[in-house]
């Protein structure tokens, strides 16, 4: 290992479970340590103990390690004495969450929690790593017992499935190799045998059905025969699992427990560990900030307070207060970068099953044409609120499903932002809107027939353009849901030392053009009001074919009954 020689710097690692068995032992590195040279390098001698010290921060890969990582209790997010008495009551269940919630964490800390007890032989594994198989059936029971004997091994130093399972599938073949090595297992197993199966959702085909069955075709005979308990661990439910077989080939789940977003206290308990490490201290609006514009979903406020704390150079210190713009500057980089867990998410959208329930949402529309089936599945994602209204389930997500959306078409806009900002800084928005009145008229057939969600397309085009323009100078924030019947845009504009604001509101001609003006003009004059904006812009989109460009353009000023003006344009 290459170090730099000097005196008085630690490092620390910590290779502790979710409960805090096996540490490593802990050294001291002398003033003067004894090093050896190699090939013009420094190195520590072998025999040199050493002692690496760091401060913990905050995870957004992977499960969480108490020794390095701050972290609210995988098990205190649980409802443990629900799952306790399940595996008690010897019961086939299912835990799922979105991506990067803490699933596997808290598989982990349950199998700790489980063993150590004492009343169960408990082992946790993965089935991911049978999905490459995809329908190749053989392969994927090959990797997967292979992955379960190498975890009983390594959590319990139990031998039992890696000495027999190559025999079993070579003779039972690899429709009954689950089955049979479990059952063999447990009745040799000293204990009542407990599996936590994670990723049991990354199997596809053939692969996870013949799963299934085979834990199916065992439950009879538990818990000396065959495993006592079972939990499945997924991004989905059981049920939404499609199958080809007739019937459902996992009918024996009892329940299907759902591990929730981080609460407003456990937002604040996790932040704060870091200030008792660091002195750091989060200000009440950044707090605000991270739990306003996450609502609490786990890698997301993990990933603000990383982003801000650690990958913030001026603030690496941890000598300077968090206050929320250091929050927001974070969010608008993490969705640049398109991190791995926001990628995810936004390759979900091609899929027309999401697109039944997010178009209706970006459009404001009254009328939702997707499946109760649909809902789940979108709300399994984690990309939907779990409680009414239908809604986005946080404003990041809010503000990357329109970027994704109009990602193509945002390279096409050739508009340069000088061209609206006057030499004082302000931010010209009328000459914006029409801007994208023209341009709306020229190429809005040619924008509309690229875009997957044609029904939101006029209001995912408006935000793309002015996304182009603001996103250099000033920040948007949009709001939108099914039943509203708008969606509205607030763009914040620094100038000096103040910030400006201005509201757009979109709206589909759907009646009369009067009637809509006059219901569209007191809805976005009571949202500037609630926003302090100092203008307000509404947009009448009008998708009647039968209408000529010439009826459907126009622009107008028009009062709201509290005094607001409005400058209305018609599209």
């Amino acid at each position: 290992m290459d170090l730099p020689v000097g005196s008085g710097i630690t490092w620390e690692i910590g290779w502790r479970r979710v409960l805090g068995a096996c540490a490593l032992p802990h050294v001291q590195i002398p003033t003067r340590p004894q090093v050896c040279h190699h090939n013009g390098s420094t190195r520590f001698d072998r025999d040199f103990p050493l002692r690496l010290d760091f401060v913990r921060s905050f995870n957004t890969a992977g499960p969480v390690e108490p020794d390095r990582d701050y972290c609210i209790p995988p098990l205190d997010r649980l409802d443990l004495d629900e799952v306790l008495f399940l595996i008690g009551q010897a019961k086939y269940f299912v835990l799922h969450a979105p991506r990067q919630s803490g699933k596997t964490s808290t598989l982990l800390a349950l199998q700790d929690r489980l063993n150590a007890e004492g009343a169960y032989h408990c082992v946790y594994t993965t089935f991911e790593c049978g999905q490459t198989a995809r329908e190749n059936v053989e392969e994927a029971m090959r990797a997967i017992l292979d992955e379960l004997a190498e975890s009983a091994f390594e959590t319990l130093g139990d031998d039992f499935i890696g000495n027999v399972w190559p025999d079993i599938l070579a003779r039972s073949g690899p429709h009954r190799a689950l089955a049979v090595s479990l059952a063999r297992w447990a009745k040799a197993a000293p204990k009542p045998l407990v599996l936590l199966i994670d990723e049991i959702d990354a199997l596809v085909g053939q692969s996870l059905i013949s799963v299934l069955r085979q834990l199916r075709s065992g439950y009879a005979k538990r818990p000396d025969r065959f495993p006592q308990s079972v939990v499945l661990c997924g991004l989905r439910d059981v049920r939404d699992y499609q199958m080809d077989a007739g019937g459902s080939p996992f009918n024996i789940k009892t329940e299907s427990l759902r591990l929730g977003d981080f609460s407003k206290n456990e937002v604040s308990a996790l932040l704060e560990q870091h200030t008792a490490e660091t002195g750091q201290r989060f200000s009440p609006e950044a707090f605000e900030a991270v739990w306003s514009q996450s609502m609490g979903q786990p890698w997301l406020v993990n990933a603000f307070a990383y982003e801000t704390c650690f990958r913030n150079k001026l603030l690496r210190e941890h000598s300077c207060r968090i206050e929320a713009a250091y929050i927001m500057d974070a969010r608008e980089r993490l969705i640049l970068r398109r991190e791995t867990h926001l990628d995810q998410l936004a390759d979900k959208l091609s899929q027309e099953r999401v697109r039944r329930v997010i178009e209706p949402l970006l459009s404001s529309g009254d009328r939702l044409k997707a499946s109760a089936r649909d809902i789940n599945y979108v709300e399994d994602l984690g990309l939907i609120a779990r409680d009414p209204p239908l809604r986005i389930a946080n404003p990041v997500y809010a503000e990357l499903i329109p970027r994704e959306l109009t990602r193509a078409t945002q390279g096409s806009l050739a508009q340069e932002q000088a061209w609206y900002v006057h030499s004082g800084g302000t931010l010209d928005l009328a000459k914006l809107m029409a801007a994208f009145q023209a341009l709306f008229r020229q190429h809005s057939e040619h924008w509309l027939e690229g875009l997957q969600y044609k029904e939101a397309g006029p209001q995912l085009l408006l935000q793309a353009f002015l996304q182009r323009i603001v996103k250099r100078g000033g920040h948007l924030e949009r709001e939108y849901g099914l039943g509203r019947g708008r969606t509205d845009v607030m763009i914040s504009w620094p100038q000096g030392e103040s910030t400006r604001k201005f509201v757009v509101e979109c709206r589909l001609r759907q009646n009369g053009l009067d009637q809509t003006i006059g219901e569209s003009v007191e809805q976005t004059a009571g949202y500037m009001a609630r926003c302090a904006a100092e203008a307000g812009h509404l947009v009448i989109f009008d998708r009647d074919e039968g209408r000529s460009w010439d009826e459907k353009l126009f622009h107008r000023n028009v009062r709201a009954e509290s005094g607001t003006e409005i400058e209305v344009w018609g599209m």
